[in-house]
Formats: C-alpha cells, structure tokens, sequence
C-alpha cells in the first residue's frame, strides 16, 4: 500500500458505513430470533475472524505505522467483544461447537484485486462493508430479541460503525477515487448479503 494521497478524504463524507447497496432482507431477522444459539456462535468466531483480519493487514503491510497502531487496537477490541460473546454463551448455557463458515467472506475476498495497491485499498474497503453490514444486522437485531440480550446487541452497534468509518479512513489515504471501487464491492457483498443461503449465518443471506 502507498503512502498517503493529499486531500484523498474529501470525499469520505460520501462513503457512510451504512450505505450498503441493499438492506438485509426481514426473514433474515425473522430467522435469527428463533435460531439464537447459531446466532451467538457464529458471532463469536465473526469477532475473531475480524481480530484475525486486522492482524493479517498488520503483517502485510508491516511499513504502514499508523496501520499498525489502529489495527493492533481493532484487534485488542475484536477480541474483547469475543469474549463478551462468549461470556453470554456461557450466561444461556449454550455449549460451543464448530460451525462451518459461510460464503460471505470468502466471496468478497474472490472480488480482490491482486496487485498493489488495489489490494490494499480493497481489503480495507471490504472489511469497512463487513463491520457495516455487522453494524446494519445489530441494529436490526436489537428489537428482536430477548431484552438482555437485545441490549447488548445495540451497545455493540456503535463499535460496528466505528470499525467500518475506521476502515474507510484507511483507505482514504491510499486514494482519491473511493466511491467507484466503494460501488462494485458493495454490489457484490449486497448479493451474498440477501441472496437466497440454505445456511444460517451471522453473515447468511435470506432464508433459502
């Protein structure tokens, strides 16, 4: 990834986290109520993927200072609201085990351009569309479940949308023209994002 682009976060204040191409579906939520102990532990690996992708971007561009300061931090946070997650599976005796990932990420990662420094402004793109679709999915979640627990879906909202302004800050500084390449990601995570998904996931589409 380059050096910082003068000027380049003019037009930032275009690119809002929630300006997701489509909304996730009702029946989504509709699901997500009734299929709670999924819910929670995919939550739960989500946090330490995102833990993990901050970590991966420290690696790989290990030149970047301020990249390495703000992700080290998002990394720190990622994994506290894992265990904060963690601790409710516990509180709803909800014995963990592994699920099979869903197609969301891996999707978006096929999107990826492979040189630099498209890479880099794409990662930072994509992770900016996952904590906002995270961000949309807490918000939506929130008055749909148990109070408690609905409770502490909103609180975690705010940190979505602090991630995913984070994100966009990041790759502001790397170019002047976000809104185009913002645009054709953001069509290809909407299609995993409501599409029909025989799998329920945290990130799943609408119910197949």
């Amino acid at each position: 990834m380059g050096g910082p682009v003068a000027g380049s976060a003019a037009g930032l204040s275009r690119l809002l986290p929630g300006e997701l191409c489509a909304a996730t579906p009702g029946s989504w939520f509709e699901l997500a109520s009734r299929c709670r102990d999924e819910l929670l532990l995919d939550h739960a690996n989500c946090e330490k993927k995102a833990a993990s992708t901050a970590l991966a971007l420290m690696f790989a561009y290990p030149e970047d200072a301020e990249l390495a300061v703000r992700m080290s931090r998002l990394a720190r946070e990622e994994l506290r609201h894992f265990e904060l997650v963690q601790a409710r599976l516990r509180a709803l005796r909800v014995p963990f085990r592994r699920l099979s990932p869903s197609r969301y990420a891996a999707g978006l990662r096929r999107s990826l351009r492979h040189d630099e420094p498209g890479r880099g402004i794409d990662l930072l793109l994509t992770g900016a569309l996952i904590e906002a679709r995270s961000h949309e999915r807490f918000v939506g979640l929130a008055p749909t479940l148990e109070t408690e627990l609905g409770a502490f879906y909103a609180s975690l909202a705010v940190a979505e949308e602090r991630h995913a302004r984070l994100y966009l800050q990041l790759a502001a500084r790397r170019s002047e023209d976000l809104a185009r390449r913002w645009r054709e990601l953001a069509v290809v995570e909407a299609e995993f994002a409501t599409q029909p998904d025989a799998q329920f996931r945290f990130h799943s589409g609408a119910p197949a």
